[in-house]
């Protein structure tokens, strides 16, 4: 049977080797698998009568058989892939599925572990802001509504925005925290954040039970650790040392001051070495003294090469002993200053003559002196036994030194009341040997008294025998025509008589409460107003080095004229008198009417003129008034010609009006009816405001004005609108003297007691000739300038200077210029009437 294959089969290879041509490609590769199947069946069907047809096929008709062979291949095979697939993918789906349910299982498990204790997870995701929230929010927020949870409403104000700001920093930064937090409820809740796995991721837990007592542990630890560090600053910080020690004496701790004491280099060095600030015998009487329950010694050591004196405090505590040492020595050198100042006190007391004993807080002795002892005449051995105060004052009574009151018990509790009091009691004692003792019982801070002894029998007896002389004295001093006080060496009056109060109507009751001289000056000024008279006086009774003798004559406002003249005393007053010559003086005035009447005369041309000008003023007024109403729309329209007339007639009038007004003021000033409006005067102001009135002046004549002052010149008392006059008066004369072109100047300048006024032009300058008649009213010489005027400018100027206490200065050369120069005081008295 193979063998027929094979011969069967070579005829087929030989068929097929035939028509290799004819067969495609396709076809024959798919019947390559079928021939090869059946090959291996051993169904070679090369006889078989299908094969005979298929080779008798035509080349389309095998290509479509090949075609319809691979497509049922290629179903068969996908089918096949289709059944094997979904076989995996239900594996694979049951796999799924068991591992959805371990882990839906695992979840369940760490969500009731997560949820097993009294806590709420707030869980925020890298990019969202919507947070998840796990467990019950009631615990935290006390009402189990969610929404207060995350704006932190359960807290107060600080710890809400504490947590605000915590977590923020986490969800940002991925910054850790943990705070212990008491809601508004008082309940303790423990907050910790942190980052886990890309989320933001906060656990807020209610500590109750032993966590909440841990919480609380910790808390009194970390107060106690605080305090605890605190005291060891505290400790280091001190400057005396300190030093603790254990259950075996051996030093634990010492402070930075011990360390220093005993030379270690810091305070471990000498804890570790056991280096003692106390040693020898002194630091075993302090052990010994130290484990018997505590000791405070004072004992010598040697600090820093110095010999000190340490009060040492050693005392037991739970585990060991502490210790402090300190610094003694200056109390030590104290106390031994007071014992020697008492000393010297002592010694000095009993040098006194006035007698002091002193009784302790007990009412016991405590110190007497020698003047006490002689005083009452009492035996020493008694005093030394430190007698009661009442047991003193039973013995002298018992003696018969004391007073006799009506009821000695209580003039003795009233003695004794000064150990009760708080300030010093004064008693006077009439003893019965005829002596009067002026007792002062001072009272101390502990409860003792000290009384002092002072014999004023002497002083009284001098007290009355001085009474009488004075009495004496008075009668003699009162009955006197003379004017007489007498001033003490403090100024105050002693003496006076009734003619000194009668001359100036002082009231006596005034002077007996002896006042300063100052007073009396004051009072005796309406009768005469004389500054200098009166400083004449005051120095004569108050000076200090020398008191020398001063004779004046003085006139009241009633005419009468008194001669002054002072004495000074051998006890440092002085005696002032005043005597009346006012019949001699009313003969020297007779005199002296002769020459006044020679005076009146050139009074009656000022007074004429003062008449004129008075006379003038009302008709100028008038005048000046009815051009101002031709001015006025009102009254009608004037042409160019009638305007200039009407300009012509208020020039005239003006700087007649301004004529007027100078030589009233001048006669007011003569008069001495010119008073000033004294006030703060601004130095630039008023210089701008006197600069100001020549405006029109400085343009129409081409002249330039230079104002030169310091910016803080600042301001002095004077009268402004006089001050202002003075300036405007003088720049008016240097522009008026001035050449077109020139610059005139005004300078102001402050120094220690004035202020100094100066105006400069470059004129033709005055003659010197000239010079002394400037003052003088109506004077006037243009020496060629263009200066008209009536010639009272200066006059009122220095006038105005002197009247406030001033003075005027003139420095001109001719061809060259003037500079007027006017000096206010800053301290001087005003002058009321001009020179």
């Amino acid at each position: 049977m193979p063998e027929t294959i094979r011969a069967t089969g070579g005829s087929l290879q030989a068929r097929l080797q035939r028509n290799r041509f004819r067969i495609p490609a396709a076809g024959a590769l798919s019947l390559l698998p079928t021939m090869a199947a059946a090959q291996d069946a051993g169904r070679w069907p090369f006889n078989s009568p299908y094969l005979e047809a298929f080779l008798r096929l035509e080349q389309h008709e095998i290509a479509a058989l090949a075609l319809i062979l691979g497509v049922v291949c290629f179903a068969v095979f996908t089918a096949i892939l289709l059944v094997r697939t979904r076989a995996r993918a239900a594996a694979n789906d049951m796999i799924a599925r068991e591992k959805a349910a371990a882990l839906k299982t695992q979840v369940d498990q760490l969500t009731g572990l997560l949820l097993s204790e009294p806590h709420v997870l707030v869980s925020w995701p890298a990019a969202g802001d919507v947070p998840q929230i796990l467990g019950d929010t009631s615990a935290i927020t006390g009402d189990g509504d969610p929404q207060r949870l995350l704006p932190f409403a359960w807290l107060n104000d600080g710890d809400a925005r504490a947590m605000a700001e915590a977590v923020e920093r986490l969800r940002a930064d991925g910054e850790a925290f943990s705070r212990s937090l008491t809601t508004l409820a008082g309940r303790q809740v423990e907050a910790e954040g942190r980052a886990i796995a890309g989320r933001a991721v906060m656990k807020l837990r209610d500590v109750s039970g032993v966590e909440r007592k841990l919480t609380e542990i910790k808390a009194a630890h970390g107060a106690l650790k605080s305090e605890l560090d605190a005291l060891r600053t505290l400790i280091e910080a001190l400057p005396s040392p300190v030093w603790m020690r254990d259950a075996s004496g051996r030093l634990t701790f010492v402070n930075a001051a011990y360390a220093q004491a005993v030379g270690a280099a810091d305070s471990a060095t000498a804890a570790s070495r056991g280096i003692e600030l106390v040693g020898g015998a002194a630091r075993t009487d302090l052990d010994r003294a130290a484990a018997a329950g505590g000791v405070r010694l004072r004992l010598p050591a040697d600090i820093a090469g110095q010999r000190r004196s340490l009060d040492v405090i050693e005392v037991p505590t739970l585990h060991g002993r502490a210790g402090i040492a300190l610094d003694a020595t200056e109390v030590e050198a104290l106390r031994r200053e007071l014992e020697r100042v008492a000393e010297t006190h002592r010694r000095t007391l009993d040098q006194l003559a006035t007698g002091v004993v002193t009784f302790g807080a007990d009412q016991k002795l405590a110190f007497y002196n020698a003047a006490y002892l002689t005083l009452w005449d009492l035996d020493a051995v008694f005093l030394d036994q430190r007698p009661t105060d009442s047991e003193v004052l039973d013995r002298l009574r018992s003696d018969h030194k004391l007073p006799e009151p009506r009821d000695f018990r209580q003039w003795k509790t009233e003695l004794h009341a000064a150990y009760r009091a708080n300030a010093a009691q004064a008693h006077v004692w009439h003893l019965p040997d005829g002596r009067t003792l002026r007792v002062i019982a001072t009272p101390h801070e502990d409860g003792g008294v000290t009384y002092l002894f002072v014999d004023v029998t002497e002083r009284l007896d001098l007290e009355r025998r001085f009474d009488a002389l004075k009495s004496v004295q008075g009668e003699t001093l009162d009955n006197l025509a003379e004017a007489l006080a007498v001033f003490g060496s403090d100024g105050r009056v002693r003496l006076f008589n009734p003619a000194f109060t009668r001359m100036w109507r002082i009231n006596p009751a005034a002077l007996k409460e002896q006042p300063h001289i100052e007073a009396v000056i004051a009072l005796a000024r309406p009768r005469h107003n004389d500054d200098a008279t009166w400083q004449k006086l005051r120095t004569a009774v108050t000076a200090l080095d020398r008191r020398d003798p001063v004779a004046l004559r003085i006139e009241l406002s009633d005419g009468k004229v008194v001669d002054c003249s002072t004495v000074p005393l051998p006890d440092g007053g002085t005696l002032i008198a005043f005597q009346d010559v006012t019949a001699s003086v009313n003969v020297e005035r007779a005199l002296r009417e002769g020459n006044e009447a020679l005076r009146a005369a050139d009074e009656l041309k000022i007074k004429f003129v003062r008449h004129v000008s008075y006379e003038l003023r009302s008709p100028l007024t008038n005048i000046i008034g009815f051009a101002e109403m031709l001015r006025e729309p009102a009254t009608g329209t004037l042409d160019a010609r009638q305007r200039d007339y009407l300009s012509h007639i208020t020039g005239s009038t003006d700087a007649l009006l301004a004529l007027i007004d100078d030589i009233l003021d001048l006669a007011s000033i003569d008069a001495g009816a010119m008073n000033l409006d004294l006030g703060a005067v601004d130095i630039r102001k008023t210089m701008a405001a006197a600069a100001e009135g020549i405006q029109d002046r400085l343009v129409k004549d081409d002249i330039k004005l230079d104002i030169r002052t310091a910016a803080d010149i600042g301001s002095f008392t004077a009268d402004e609108r006089r001050v202002r006059q003075v300036l405007f008066n003088l720049l008016a004369n240097a522009v008026g003297f001035s050449p077109p072109g020139e610059t005139v100047t005004l300078a102001a300048k402050r120094t220690e007691d004035s202020i100094i006024f100066a105006v400069t032009d470059h004129g033709p300058g005055i003659p010197p000739d000239m010079l002394n008649k400037v003052y003088d009213w109506f004077e006037t010489n243009t020496t060629g300038s263009r200066h008209r005027g009536a010639g009272l400018g200066l006059s009122l100027v220095r006038s105005f200077v002197v009247l406030h206490g001033g003075r005027v200065d003139i420095d001109s050369q001719l061809g060259r210029g003037t500079t007027v120069v006017c000096t206010f005081p800053l301290a001087q008295a005003i002058r009321v009437t001009a020179a």
